[in-house]
Formats: C-alpha cells, sequence, structure tokens
C-alpha cells in the first residue's frame, strides 16, 4: 500500500499527477528507514535529517509534520501493507506541492508518499559472499552541500549502478570533483588501515548517512582504534585492509574485492555486533 498525503492507496493507484515537481525536477527528499515489528530504527536521526533537508532546500516545513505525526503516518503504511510484525525498508519521500516552473507557484505546499518492502533478516548481518567494487568516474560528486542530502535527484548513482552491472560489478565507488573517494553508490565508505578507521568528510560531498553516524559514535568509544574523518585518495584504497559500505538498509557490507586486492572483514564483524546493540536500544 502507498501512503499518499495520509491516505492508503493501492500500489497500482494512478493518483501522483505528472506534474509533481519531485518527478519533473527532483525537488523533493526522502528517507529510506528499516522497521523492525513496527519500530522505526533510529527515527529520530531519520526525523532530523529529512527536516534538515527540506530546510536547506527552502521547504516550508507544514506545522503538523511532527515526529510523531510521521511515525504514525509510517506506522500505518507498514500495518496496511501487512509489514507491522516483520523486517520491512520504509521510504517516505516529501515534495514540493505546487505547480510552476523552476520557482515554484506556492512554496508553502508540500506533500509526501510512503511505501513499504519486505526485508529477510531483522538484524544486521555479515555475509561472507564476493563482493567486488571498482571507481565509476564517468560523472563525478560535487563537494558541496547539497551532494550529502538524499534528494530525488540521483542520476549519477542510477549511471553508476548500470555501469556496475554492465562490467560484472556489485557496486562502484564515486569521485567527487577534487579526485577524492567520496562514498559507494549505495552508501557511505570506511577504510580500515591497522588500528586506523578512515571515512571521507561531509565537505567531500558524502551523504550524511545516519549509519555512518552511528559507526562513528561507535568507533570513538574503542580504545582499540584511531578514527579519522579525511579525504580518501584513491591511491589508499589497495593499500587497506579492509574496507566496508554503510546504510540503514544493509548495516555493514565488507568489500572483498578491488581490482587485485582482496581485502579482511574482521574489524567489519566487530563493529556490525555493536551496531546491532545500538539497532536494539534505539
Amino acid at each position: 500500500m502507498i501512503n499518499y498525503n495520509g491516505k492508503l492507496q493501492a500500489p497500482s493507484w494512478e493518483g501522483i499527477s505528472p506534474f509533481n515537481r519531485g518527478m519533473l525536477y527532483g525537488d523533493g527528499v526522502f528517507e529510506t528507514i528499516k522497521a523492525v515489528n513496527g519500530k522505526l530504527l533510529f527515527w529520530e536521526d531519520h526525523y532530523f535529517r529529512l527536516m534538515a533537508s527540506m530546510r536547506i532546500l527552502r521547504m516550508e516545513i507544514p506545522m503538523d509534520f511532527t515526529p510523531d505525526f510521521l511515525e504514525e503516518q509510517l506506522y500505518k503504511t507498514l500495518e496496511a501493507s501487512g509489514l507491522l510484525d516483520k523486517a520491512a525498508r520504509v521510504r517516505v519521500t516529501v515534495y514540493r506541492d505546487s505547480s510552476g516552473t523552476y520557482l515554484p507557484e506556492d512554496n508553502s505546499v508540500v506533500g509526501y508518499y510512503a511505501f513499504a518492502k519486505a526485508l529477510p533478516n531483522p538484524f544486521y548481518t555479515l555475509e561472507d559472499a564476493p563482493y567486488e567494487v571498482e571507481l565509476y568516474k564517468d560523472h563525478y560528486v560535487n563537494a558541496d552541500v547539497l551532494s550529502t542530502l538524499k534528494t530525488t535527484n540521483k542520476i549519477l548513482h542510477v549511471t553508476g549502478s548500470v555501469f556496475a552491472q554492465e562490467n560484472g560489478y556489485d557496486n562502484c565507488l564515486l569521485v567527487n570533483n577534487q579526485k577524492n573517494i567520496v562514498e559507494a553508490l549505495q552508501g557511505n565508505l570506511f577504510l580500515v588501515k591497522g588500528n586506523v578507521i578512515k571515512t571521507p568528510p561531509l565537505t567531500d560531498g558524502c551523504l550524511r548517512g545516519i549509519i555512518r553516524k552511528r559507526l562513528i559514535e561507535i568507533i570513538k568509544q574503542k580504545k582499540e582504534y584511531t578514527f579519522e574523518e579525511v579525504s580518501i585518495s584513491p591511491f589508499e584504497l589497495q593499500k587497506a585492509d579492509e574496507l566496508f559500505i554503510t546504510n540503514t538498509i544493509i548495516g555493514i557490507k565488507p568489500i572483498t574485492k578491488y581490482r587485485k586486492k582482496i581485502f579482511k572483514n574482521e574489524v567489519a564483524s566487530d563493529l556490525l555486533k555493536l551496531l546491532n546493540v545500538k539497532a536494539r536500544l534505539g
């Protein structure tokens, strides 16, 4: 079922306007959230990131867009989809609900819609299957604040995903206009070398990821690791001991191969256990 501005509709319903600004101009933002037995994992983080993204895009935030209101709408979406007692991914998209060209005719109105799909596992698990990545350099990420948002304009990630499939890769790493590694197509990137764990800074244009944020908190509490939020050069990748990707749905995904280098996953395995604890505690 699709929750369209609070009205539950069948998935085949064709009620979204062809003039929807989210489709015409990418004038929208979204959140993808993991739900387990009706609980939205890290909901507060997702809610405040959504509100911050709307402000950056100069959207008017409706008075009723409270954490409780949106949580209730997502709860209703899960219930209507028969996923209230299961693991699911929930996506909510918020868009400027107005006509106009680049300039909206009315900037005071926003709309939203949400849907849910089943997931196979309520916990974050570590898979041992081979996972090979390559650089995607046909297009670059701009190192600015807009690149850190989850907007409905993700054409770079779409073309990168097609490139990966056509060339037999499981994922690709994106590079910014300063030639630094930014992130993977579906999540943030972490690099491990010895006891040092690095991830690109937001100023390089990487997504302001929820799991990225939580994992940084975990790493900083572990005395055996040194954490660095610094730019990562492509030359560092083959010198790393581990590379792994993080996002809300998979948690942590170890990269097993980049070009001729094979990677371990000991640190990723250690951190995943602690991430599961944080997810259960909220």
